[in-house]
């Protein structure tokens, strides 16, 4: 059985599927040598295959040579464009495809400056270059391929697998073109020095030249070149094919010269095949022999409306209208002109445009060669598409798809397999551009890849982007690591226990912050023994105002205890009381402060709060003390009364604890209020500055007042004291007489009624305060049980003071009777509030004023009384 090669020697055959014999029409352009066309003085070139990792080598105001490279890039799929010519670059914008869609695309125009001048080129021996030195020239020149799909030429010269059949292709089965034709007849043995090339790189078992039937001139320039070309005997051979369209496709091609087909989505180089065109060849000997890169290819300008058709070397980027004009083109209406064969070019929207490396033909024909197109109809199913086909596809299925946009289902009919050669349209009795339909689905599909990759290539970057920074923040995170331990290597004791304390102060703060944040902390009150005896509210309080509460509870409780444990002692044990009772408030006010200090860490506020009520506590008991001086006097005048008065001292006396006993409550209840309350206020409620201000003037008017009649009172008490009294003649009288005497003096001073009224104007007013402070205070927080707390200890303090309280009563008493008279004058002071500390100053200086009043009018009637009886002795 014969091997393929032998097959191959034998120039055996096979036939290929589908295909068609549509009118060649080759002789317009096949009869003429190929020639040369004037320069353009403009040339356009197209640089879409920059790519990515490729950027423009020139810029504009540039000049360039003939052969310089116009983009440069390091990519595998970069293939470079040089200039067609000499000149300068005089602008890099976007211009019209030479494509059927026209888009625009990034365009290199050069005005030419005639004198065509190449750059300096390299000539090599091809024995002193490497494998890899011949790939880099033929990619440095920018050879594509030549056949019209322009495939970069150097990825097929250095494939991955070893390649057992090399075929130049000299088919060339379109219509009208004869490029491949007239290059062959003429540069037979540059096509085979190419050849040679690549034998050298591919080292192939054989080498076949496939050409068609039609073209013999070709087929016996071409067999005489191999006979000189020098390659071993037997390894190269021409083979000519019968003519049929479309022969030239690559995959048909195979399927002619070895009877093997290429599998769906496959390259020959999977077979060990490889095919290239005979441009392709001829160009790769001129880049690797002569340094020449790809500036100009062979072109075929036919049709009946071109005055002088033929081929013709045109420099790449030559606009198609420079072309046309060079050729004597009569246009028609409605004129076409096609960029390749009728079967498979297209027709330009725009005729200037640029020549490219794909380019073979300009195609200019008449309305007798290629009339209008007809009208598209209805697909009548005839399947004449399918046996056309020379892919052996489903034409009519991909049509349907193609036209409902289901370009997936497309896909699935092997749409890429599709050459678009046209076949099917030619074929097809109803006039449906079916290869039209093909290109558009074929475009939707490259462009949704596109679109595809372009989102994994983004997605890509995004995740390097993540890593990098990740890399860069655990870079940054181990660098301060590092700095941390080096710091703490090099850090001292002293330097230690900064950073502790630094760190204690900050976590201090944030407590604090925290704890304003949310309002304070509370605390739930203590069950203890005292508070359970004087009040009923333990609930939560704030820590400070609860602390004052329960200190003054404890104050008021121990006041109580000691008054009653005193209750049975003498009249001079009760001064006594007195004067201990007063202790006893500065000493629980002390405590007071002392416990809340204990109990409670205090605000500045609250401090400076408890050191003045430690102060006024002080300053009040220093000046109680003239009050039970008074009392012990008129408790030791009233003991040496005679028994007849005595049993009417005891009822006057207990008339005046009864009235002392019902004012203290009264007095006693509005002074514990406002006790009460000005302590809250000192530890929480005080926040309004213009309360504040009032509270001040009141406190500071009352004082003065106060002050002022306290001196009055003094004065005359001093006056009465340096009087001398006449003496009496029994006991009783003389009792009488030295009552006389000490008033003596204060009788004639309080005489001055002005003195008198002034000084029960100021207790009238200190009586109303009161009054007015304990009705405000008692709508306030505190609880019923405290008040009636406060009253009772208050009544057992009266009690134990009977002497005071009587005293009191009669100040009281003749304050109420004053009270109307003062009218206007105590209204302006009524709506200020006063500290306990000013209402009790304002207190004793009253009691004093008052008791003096009531001793002058005592002597005033003793006086009378003696005058009498010395009358009538």
């Amino acid at each position: 059985m014969l091997t393929l090669l032998d097959q191959l020697d034998k120039g055996t055959l096979w036939r290929s599927p589908g295909g068609i014999h549509p009118p060649e029409v080759k002789f317009l352009s096949n009869a003429t040598p190929i020639d040369q066309l004037p320069l353009a003085s403009t040339y356009l070139v197209p640089v879409p295959q920059v790519g990515e990792n490729c950027t423009l080598a020139v810029k504009v105001g540039d000049s360039v040579l003939k052969g310089t490279p116009l983009t440069q890039g390091t990519s595998i799929w970069h293939l470079p464009v040089h200039a067609p010519t000499s000149g300068t670059i005089v602008a890099i914008e976007p211009r019209a495809s030479n494509h059927a869609s026209a888009l625009p695309v990034n365009t290199c125009v050069i005005a030419a400056d005639g004198k065509d001048t190449w750059c300096e080129l390299v000539q090599n021996q091809l024995d002193d270059l490497s494998h890899q030195q011949i790939v880099d020239k033929v990619r440095s020149a920018g050879i594509a391929g030549m056949g019209g799909a322009a495939f970069p030429t150097h990825i097929k010269l250095n494939p991955v697998s070893e390649i057992d059949l090399v075929i130049i292709n000299g088919v060339e089965c379109e219509p009208y073109i004869s490029a491949d034709d007239r290059l062959m007849r003429e540069y037979s043995q540059d096509i085979l020095a190419g050849i040679g090339i690549i034998h050298r790189l591919l080292t192939p078992k054989r080498i076949v030249i496939a050409i068609e039937d039609n073209k013999p001139e070709a087929a016996k320039a071409m067999q005489a070149a191999v006979s000189q070309c020098g390659l071993p005997a037997g390894s190269i051979r021409v083979t000519v094919i019968p003519t049929k369209y479309p022969s030239g496709g690559e995959k048909q091609l195979i399927q002619i010269i070895t009877g093997r087909e290429v599998p769906s989505g496959a390259i020959p180089a999977k077979l060990g095949i490889v095919v290239h065109n005979v441009g392709t060849a001829f160009a790769i000997h001129q880049a690797v022999t002569q340094g020449k890169p790809l500036v100009e290819r062979v072109v075929t300008v036919t049709g009946k409306n071109v005055g002088k058709p033929g081929n013709y070397w045109l420099p790449i980027g030559t606009p198609v209208d420079h072309v046309l004009t060079a050729t004597e083109f009569t246009p028609e209406a409605d004129q076409k002109v096609i960029i390749g064969g009728p079967m498979m070019g297209h027709a330009l929207a725009n005729i200037q445009v640029p020549i490219l490396k794909g380019t073979n033909c300009i195609l200019v024909p008449s309305s007798q060669e290629i009339g209008s197109a007809p009208e598209e109809k209805a697909c009548i199913r005839c399947g004449e598409c399918a046996t056309a086909c020379p892919a052996l596809l489903l034409p009519q299925q991909l049509f349907w798809h193609a036209k409902a946009e289901e370009y997936d289902k497309a896909a699935s009919y092997n749409l890429k397999d599709c050459i678009e050669c046209g076949c099917c349209s030619y074929v097809c009795p109803s006039d449906i551009p079916l290869v039209e339909y093909y290109r558009i689905a074929k475009s939707a599909l490259k462009q949704a890849a596109d679109e595809k990759q372009q989102a994994e290539r983004a997605k890509q970057r995004f995740d390097a982007r993540l890593a990098r920074l990740e890399e860069e923040k655990l870079a940054r995170e181990a660098k301060a690591k590092e700095a941390s331990e080096r710091r703490q290597a090099s850090m001292t004791g002293t330097d230690k226990n900064a950073v502790a304390e630094a760190m204690a102060r900050i976590a201090a703060k944030k407590a604090a912050a925290a704890q304003a944040a949310t309002g304070g902390a509370t605390i739930e009150q203590p069950a203890t023994t005292e508070l359970n005896a004087t009040a009923t509210d333990t609930t939560a309080a704030p820590k400070g105002k609860a602390a004052v509460a329960a200190a003054i509870a404890r104050a008021k409780a121990k006041k109580a205890a000691q008054a009653n444990a005193e209750s049975t002692k003498t009249h001079g044990a009760e001064t006594d009381n007195a004067q201990i009772d007063s202790s006893v408030d500065v000493d629980a006010t002390e405590s007071a402060t002392d416990a809340i200090a204990q109990e409670a860490p205090l605000s500045q506020k609250e401090k400076v709060a408890a050191a003045i009520a430690r102060a006024k506590a002080k300053k009040a008991a220093q000046q109680t003390d003239t009050a039970p001086l008074e009392s012990t006097e008129t408790a030791d005048s009233t003991s040496e009364l005679s028994a007849a008065d005595d049993k009417k001292a005891k009822v006057a006396a207990a008339v005046a604890r009864a009235k002392a006993k019902k004012a203290a409550q009264q007095t006693e209840t509005a002074a514990s209020d406002i006790e009460v309350s000005n302590t809250d206020v000192s530890v929480s409620d005080i926040n309004d500055a213009v309360a504040i201000k009032k509270a001040k003037v009141a406190a500071a008017v009352a004082r003065a007042k106060a002050k002022k009649a306290a001196q009055q009172a003094e004065t005359n008490a001093e006056n009465g004291l340096n009087q001398t009294a006449t003496p009496a003649v029994d006991s009783a009288a003389s009792v009488q007489a030295d009552v006389n005497d000490d008033t003596d003096v204060a009788t004639t001073d309080v005489n001055d009624a002005e003195a008198i009224k002034k000084a029960k104007v100021a207790a009238a007013v200190a009586r109303a305060k009161a009054k007015k402070i304990a009705a405000a205070s008692a709508a306030e927080s505190k609880t019923d049980a405290e008040i009636e707390s406060v009253d009772e200890i208050q009544t057992e303090a009266n009690v134990a003071s009977p002497s005071i309280a009587a005293t009191l009563d009669t100040a009281t008493t003749e304050a109420d009777a004053v009270l109307p008279s003062v009218g206007s004058t105590a209204e302006p002071i009524e709506t200020a509030p006063l500290s306990s500390d000013e209402l009790k100053k304002a207190r004793i200086a009253a009691t004093i004023a008052k008791a003096k009043a009531k001793k002058a009018a005592l002597a005033q009637e003793a006086n009378a009384s003696s005058d009498s009886s010395v009358t009538n002795d």
